[in-house]
């Protein structure tokens, strides 16, 4: 988990460079598609791992954990709705700085959300047997 975190924290670095090193005048340009697109896509596959392999698995060998998994859950909606907005603003070939404001909030709230996920779950991934493939619980990272 934490090494996909810091392939996570690493892919939004890029897309904050390269959303940085793009001039206004020129609008998106494809290097800040592509690391925005990129992502994008890597954080929502990893979320989606967690919630239909990972959580599901922790939750019948953890019971207890039941409520922190909902949390973590929820944090997903919020991160997808977030990348959704960033994604429309991409799309729509937002300035850079409007593009920065929307990844610094997807930064704040990806950066609280892995290290509470890290605090409550790191233990348990020690001890808990999965019968899939890993990337198919933590995204193809």
């Amino acid at each position: 988990m934490r090494a996909v975190h810091t392939r996570l924290r690493e892919a939004l670095r890029v897309a904050r460079d390269a959303v940085r090193e793009s001039r206004p005048a020129k609008g998106a340009t494809r290097d800040l598609l592509l690391f925005c697109h990129g992502f994008c896509a890597a954080l929502t596959g990893h979320h989606e791992g967690e919630d239909g392999t990972l959580f599901p698995a922790i939750a019948a060998a953890y019971p207890d954990l039941r409520g922190t998994l909902a949390q973590l859950e929820q944090d997903h909606s919020m991160i997808f709705h977030l990348l959704a907005e960033l994604q429309d603003a991409v799309d729509e070939g937002a300035p850079p700085e409007e593009l920065d404001l929307h990844l610094e909030g997807v930064s704040a709230l990806m950066e609280n959300h892995f290290r509470y996920e890290e605090r409550r779950l790191l233990t348990v991934l020690e001890t808990l047997e999965l019968d899939r493939d890993p990337s198919d619980a933590l995204g193809p990272l």
